[in-house]
C-alpha cells in the first residue's frame, strides 16, 4: 500500500503541492481555467513555516484515525482495503467534529461548503498531484515501509 512522506528538510516552502491539489480538484483540472471557475478549489494540503523549517501538512489516513470515531454523520471510514479514511460528502453534516480531533491538523475547514477538505490522494490518478509538482522531490509517493522517511 503507497503511503505519502515528506523530507521536511528538501521543502523549500513554495507551495507548488498547494497550487497542484487545488488545481487536481477544480472542475476543469487546468491552471488557467481553474482561477476562472465561479467557486474556486482548495487544496487539501497545506504548507505551514514553523521554526525555520516547512512542513507539508495532509491527511495521513491514520490506521486508527479520531477523525472517523469523532464523526456523528458517520461520513469518514477507514478502508483497511485503501488503506486510507473516505470521506462520503452527502454524508457530511459540515459539523467540523474531523476538523476538531484531527491531532495533525490536517483536515481543512471549508467556509463556503461548510464541508471540511482533506487529501484522498488523488484517488483518480497513479500519483498524487502534489508528488508530481514538487520541484525538489519533498513529497514522495512510495510503498510503506513502516519508518519515517
Amino acid at each position: 500500500m503507497k503511503q505519502l512522506y515528506y523530507k521536511v528538510d528538501k521543502c523549500l516552502g513554495c507551495k507548488s503541492c498547494e497550487i497542484a491539489c487545488a488545481v487536481a480538484h477544480s472542475l476543469s483540472g487546468e491552471l488557467f481555467n481553474t482561477l476562472q471557475e465561479e467557486v474556486l478549489s482548495l487544496p487539501r494540503k497545506k504548507v505551514l513555516y514553523y521554526k525555520d523549517k516547512n512542513y507539508p501538512v495532509s491527511c495521513r489516513h491514520c490506521k486508527e484515525p479520531k477523525c472517523v470515531d469523532a464523526c456523528m454523520a458517520k461520513a469518514l471510514v477507514y478502508d483497511k482495503e485503501k488503506g486510507m479514511v473516505l470521506h462520503d460528502t452527502e454524508r457530511c453534516v459540515g459539523c467540523w467534529m474531523c476538523v476538531m480531533v484531527c491531532p495533525y491538523a490536517a483536515i481543512r475547514p471549508n467556509l463556503k461548503t461548510k464541508i471540511p477538505l482533506r487529501c484522498d490522494r488523488c484517488n483518480d490518478k497513479d500519483n498524487p498531484a502534489c508528488v508530481e509538482a514538487c520541484p525538489t522531490g519533498a513529497i514522495i509517493w512510495q510503498e510503506e515501509t513502516g519508518l519515517r522517511v
